[in-house]
């Protein structure tokens, strides 16, 4: 299986953290977030990772190169403007073959065991989901066995990790322009074909300063 994680995002809620650096390479306890997603790809046995850039792009891949130094091999999908998360991906399909592969967001710390992550037959799409955190305590989706349904009261909060067929992507395909995943999302819930799983893990957004700044006393 591929990868790709996405690091595409300017990081307006980081500033000024980000105003010179990519939120990607912000460090947490004396190293870059994003490496830890890559050691944590690698344990899981996924070595050919995907980046998709815009921001302050350049400085990703001259930090990480082409993998070598972690064991992995990265390639890299530039964005002259960021497309958001779906956008991104689907620029990056022909670097991520005809299979199912993994998307994580950048801005993702945690320690869950991504090899236990796989699609289901019947679904196009599954999401790692987890308790409703502080920052979003209405949540994104709800479960009946492992199909993500329309609820009034969404019991957990969307990982940003999530396993995905590119046939997931194929009424968008020929799209240039910003699309984030919750309109698949909303798609693919109506259609039957997105599941999910519950996952008891140590996670964390690390999506403002405040948060980078409590990870790191941790």
């Amino acid at each position: 299986m591929k990868a790709i994680i996405l690091a595409a995002g300017r990081g307006k809620r980081m500033m000024p953290l980000t105003k010179n650096t990519p939120k990607p390479l912000l460090k947490v306890h004396g190293r870059p977030l994003i490496e830890y997603t890559i050691n944590r790809l690698k344990k899981a046995g996924i070595i050919d990772i995907v980046i998709n850039t815009a921001y302050l792009g350049e400085q990703i891949q001259t930090h990480l190169g082409n993998g070598n130094q972690f064991n992995v091999n990265i390639q890299y999908s530039f964005e002259e403007t960021a497309l958001e998360t779906a956008g991104g991906i689907i620029q990056a399909l022909p670097l991520l073959g005809n299979t199912s592969f993994m998307a994580i967001n950048a801005d993702v710390f945690c320690d869950l065991d991504l090899s236990t992550l796989i699609l289901p037959d019947n679904s196009l799409a599954h999401l790692a989901l987890i308790n409703n955190p502080k920052h979003n305590p209405n949540g994104d989706f709800s479960l009946n066995g492992n199909q993500i349904i329309p609820a009034q009261q969404q019991t957990y909060t969307f990982s940003g990790i999530g396993i995905y067929h590119p046939n997931f992507f194929t009424s968008y395909r020929q799209s240039e322009q910003k699309l984030p995943l919750i309109t698949l999302f909303k798609e693919a819930i109506n259609n039957q074909k997105i599941t999910g799983e519950h996952c008891q893990c140590n996670w964390q957004d690390i999506g403002t300063p405040k948060r980078l700044e409590l990870i790191n006393k941790c």
